[in-house]
Parts: structure tokens; sequence; C-alpha cells
């Protein structure tokens, strides 16, 4: 429950440092969160792209490293991958 509220504000303030600020903890820690919602839910959630407006009228994309993201859930399987793809690039 904590981890979902914790997406919720995430997707609500737009990322993950405004989540920080409105739950009133450190943005690792929401990171963490949502790692383990991901690990327990097997996806790549799509908070981890974050589409805003830029002060002059553009967009900007901003994602994560999937394979950090990958080495960041604790899921054995993933880190392992993770690995394998750091090993051969």
């Amino acid at each position: 429950l904590l981890e979902a509220r914790t997406l919720l504000a995430v997707i609500d303030r737009g990322g993950f440092g405004a989540a920080a600020r409105a739950l009133g903890v450190t943005q690792s820690t929401v990171s963490r969160r949502v790692s383990q919602l991901e690990d327990r839910l097997g996806v790549l959630l799509p908070c981890n792209v974050i589409v805003r407006d830029t002060t002059n009228g553009k967009v900007e994309v901003c994602t994560v490293d999937p394979v950090v993201a990958m080495e960041r859930t604790g899921n054995a399987a993933l880190v392992g991958t993770a690995r394998e793809i750091r090993r051969r690039l």
C-alpha cells in the first residue's frame, strides 16, 4: 500500500523529486519504493518516463536507464540480466 501511494504521488506530482517533497521523504526513498512495486508486479512502471513542458515551450522527455532500473529491483533474475547486458556493452 505504501508503494502504491508513492507511485500515485510520483504520477500526481510529475516526478520523483516532487513526490519526495510531498511525502516528506528523500528522493531515494521514493525511488526504492517504486522499484519495490515494480519488482512485486514484474513490470517497469511508466513513471520511469517523465514528459514535461519546459519554460521555452518545448517538451522534455526524461527516462531512467533500464539497466539501472533492473539492477535496483532486488530481483535476482533481473539483476543477473542487467549484469549480462553491462558485460556485453
